[in-house]
């Protein structure tokens, strides 16, 4: 038998812009969702500190500011808030997936969309950089690499998951697919704003992300988590605050939702789109099985004599130092010395022998 277990989607907005008030706000989230039964716990895309819409609604040049606060409220994987992180899911036993806005520890600009997969141990299973940022992000965030495209074996099943627009990326959800994927979390801003509402046409992401969670799920049989921002108030009023002209791009365009998928593409469990909150659904992998028999990509139905992917999953660093191999060096320069040592030594005793 596969795991049952009971899931929960985070749909919250974050304390906007403040790192450790967030944190504080996504533990007290985390302890309702374990008294409530959840096992598997999953928080929007780049939950800490925030998401940057900012970047969609003013030109680069207007936003200094924004970016430098950015940065300053981003968190380093082995930093505090992460730290409180993993001390929670390890009390409470409970699995947790969340978005951060990661800080390089070379660089006080250098940003990435990541996300954490916490296992109930508080180790870090799962440390993922989206891998290119989507359309304004790119104002804000580096490209990431493939070190993250792992599936955790967890007492809830196989869990992959990627972030936002990664989720259109078939190459991406293929690699989680090969790695025998049961459970998909896709986490996903609290707004996408492509258009001013007055000409029409701006992007429906709730349309647009259901398509995608639905069409991986139908294509892997696998369950899905999709987990969305939440823009409240406070966010709202500090936006608007700023420049009252976007009041209508921001209340005009389309707000996300958190929900579930099935196995067939099917849409169950509880859903929230205009009220914050924890969406809940009692996950069953064994529905996972029966629909293998039509379609298993990472099986039968496939040709893998004509097809191939290569996936890198290497860290990318900024450089390589030498002298960090020194010591291994170091080693072999004092046994070369020896030798010769004794070479010379040798040499003498003849010497003196002739």
């Amino acid at each position: 038998m596969l795991p049952r277990f009971k899931a929960a989607a985070v749909h919250a907005a974050p304390v906007f812009l403040d790192s450790r008030a967030t944190t504080e706000k996504a533990i007290a989230i985390i302890r309702e969702a374990a008294r409530a039964g959840a096992e598997l716990i999953a928080f929007p895309e780049t939950y800490i500190p925030a998401f940057p819409v900012w970047a969609a609604l003013w030109p680069p040049i207007d936003n200094h500011d924004l970016f430098v606060r950015m940065a300053e409220q981003s968190v380093l994987v082995d930093g505090p808030e992460v730290a409180r992180l993993c001390a929670e899911a390890r009390g409470l036993g409970v699995t947790v997936s969340i978005g951060i806005s990661e800080r390089s520890a070379v660089s006080v600009g250098g940003l990435w969309n990541s996300n954490l997969l916490i296992g109930e141990t508080g180790e870090i299973l799962v440390h993922h950089r989206k891998l290119v940022p989507t359309f304004y992000e790119k104002l804000v965030w580096s490209s990431g690499d493939g070190a993250g495209l792992k599936v955790a074996e967890t007492r809830q099943g196989r869990i992959g998951g990627l972030i936002c627009g990664e989720n259109t990326n078939p190459l991406a959800r293929f690699a989680l697919m090969a790695q025998g994927e049961q459970v998909h979390i896709s986490s996903w801003p609290p707004m996408w704003p492509t258009r001013r509402p007055a000409g029409g046409g701006n992007f429906d992401n709730v349309a647009a992300n259901r398509i995608r969670a639905s069409a991986h799920c139908f294509e892997a049989k696998v369950f899905g988590i999709v987990t969305a921002g939440y823009m409240d108030q406070p966010m709202r009023a500090f936006l608007v605050e700023r420049d009252r002209t976007i009041a209508d791009v921001i209340d005009q365009t389309p707000r996300a939702a958190s929900f579930f998928v099935d196995p067939t593409g099917g849409v169950f469990g509880d859903e929230l789109q205009d009220q914050e909150g924890i969406a809940y659904a009692e996950i069953d992998l064994n529905r996972c099985v029966e629909p293998k028999q039509f379609h298993d990509v990472v099986g039968y139905y496939n040709r893998f004599d004509i097809f191939g992917i290569t996936v890198d999953r290497s860290r990318l660093t900024p450089a390589r130092f030498r002298d960090e191999e020194q010591p291994m060096a170091k080693a072999q320069d004092e046994a070369i010395l020896s030798v010769d040592a004794d070479a010379v030594s040798n040499g003498q005793r003849r010497d003196a022998r002739s």
